[in-house]
């Protein structure tokens, strides 16, 4: 890590505190990032980008104000603490503004496996032929992947420093790399896209090129010759693609955010059952070498493992400083933000527990009902738990994936799909800070034709 940023993070503490500031907080980050795309074997997109700034958040009594700067020098940083000075005195005040306690600071010792420098032991031309040969292999999977939308290979590494009033100071490095293709099947008129993707802390972690490009292809192949079906009433079955968006909505309605606006259908259930006996989801921060773990929250809380649903039954809210305070309870170490201005509410590593069948058994389980593998659209309604999105997947007929589906929607409620899920897949994998195995609900409505 560079010392010098720490230790500057600490001085636009101190030069806030001198402008008046009664307690200030400072972020410095630094990264560099790496993207290439190619299509049809040619290259498209290549960028090569470093960055670094620093942002400061000032307290004057309960009056708050931010500011951003991506010159750190002297002059600059007394240019950007002085505009955030100048910003806190124009606001109004609020009472739940300021500073988390000082016994809730912390950050995890040891090795959270965050950064590896195999990310840039690749140089440029291997980085492109990984983007290419993924490319490669998934038009070369088939005679009717006659099209492509790309491939892509991208690298980041970054290091990210936090100082406040209270005397907290610490940084952390991070780095990450992907791979991706999206390849386009074609048979007569009709045509089928979808695509594949990995990605881990280095590139010995990733799939390799050709199984990526394959997998891709596989995807767009068993989409052709899809068709509509009747409007009716069937199980759904989501991979683990989908499942992630049912989870996405969970983390919406229990975001603090939410619940002090009122605006989840799961304000006020603390403690209630709220979905299936199945359905444990975890937020935890803390487990090496995934894409939501850190050593701190973005207010220097320590970051812990937060169950959230336990057995059906809604057991936390998540919670930075500010929306824990407005409900009178603790931040639960998830506060999150850019380099600037007030913390939201985000998420750790967030998952569904995993259950014991396998999706094929979850398939086989399933009489008549819909495998959904895209979700398209955005009709969810947390306040209300409505839930309305286009879909395709492949239909299931006698617990077999018959034919492929598309230009359906499927709904339903949240309120009701969480207790209507009825198996949870031994699947669990992480493709990111968010994560969910396969998972059959109960019944939903399928408009079609």
């Amino acid at each position: 890590m560079n010392q010098q940023l720490l230790e500057a993070a600490g001085r636009v503490v101190e030069l806030a505190r001198r402008k008046g500031a009664h307690e200030a907080e400072c972020t410095i980050s630094e990264g560099s990032e790496f993207s290439v795309s190619v299509r049809m074997r040619e290259i498209e997109t290549l960028k090569e980008a470093g960055s670094r700034g620093a942002g400061v958040r000032v307290l004057i009594g309960q009056r708050v104000g931010s500011s951003y700067s991506s010159d750190l020098t002297a002059e600059g940083l007394d240019r950007m603490v002085s505009s955030a000075i100048e910003l806190a005195g124009l606001t109004s005040e609020d009472p739940f503004a300021g500073l988390p306690d000082p016994g809730e600071f912390g950050k995890l010792e040891g090795d959270l496996k965050l950064y590896s420098p195999d990310v840039l032991s690749l140089d440029t031309p291997a980085r492109i032929r990984l983007a290419k040969d993924c490319e490669e292999a998934a038009l070369s999977a088939d005679a009717r992947i006659s099209n492509s939308e790309g491939a892509g290979f991208g690298a980041y590494y970054g290091t990210r420093y936090f100082a406040n009033s209270r005397g907290f100071a610490g940084g952390y490095r991070s780095s990450s790399c992907s791979i991706s293709a999206m390849p386009v099947a074609r048979e007569g008129d009709a045509m089928e896209r979808d695509f594949w993707y990995s990605i881990g802390r280095d590139h010995k972690a990733l799939e390799s090129a050709e199984a990526v490009g394959r997998k891709a292809a596989e995807r767009a192949l068993r989409r052709l010759g899809a068709r509509k079906v009747p409007t009716q009433k069937v199980p759904i079955v989501l991979d683990q693609r989908t499942s992630r968006t049912l989870l996405s909505s969970v983390f919406e309605a229990v975001a603090g955010d939410s619940i002090y606006r009122k605006a989840s259908f799961l304000e006020g259930k603390l403690g209630q059952q709220v979905a299936s006996p199945q359905f444990t989801v975890i937020d935890d921060a803390t487990i090496p070498g995934l894409f939501g773990t850190q050593p701190f929250d973005d207010e220097g809380v320590l970051s812990r493992r937060t169950v959230v649903v336990e057995n059906g039954v809604l057991k936390s809210y998540l919670l930075n400083t500010y929306t824990g305070r407005k409900l009178g309870m603790k931040s639960t170490g998830n506060a999150s933000r850019g380099i600037t201005g007030n913390p939201s509410v985000g998420h750790g590593n967030l998952f569904l527990q995993a259950g014991v069948q396998t999706p094929e058994e979850i398939i086989r389980s399933v009489k008549s009902g819909l495998y959904v593998t895209e979700l398209i659209g955005s009709g969810i309604n947390i306040v209300t738990g409505d839930f309305s999105q286009g879909a395709a997947g492949l239909w299931i007929e006698n617990g077999e994936l018959a034919y492929p589906v598309s230009e359906v929607t499927v709904a339903g409620n949240l309120r009701d799909m969480l207790k209507n899920v009825q198996a949870i897949g031994s699947d669990l994998e992480f493709r990111g800070s968010l994560a969910s195995p396969t998972v059959l609900l109960g019944e939903m409505t399928v408009s079609g034709k």
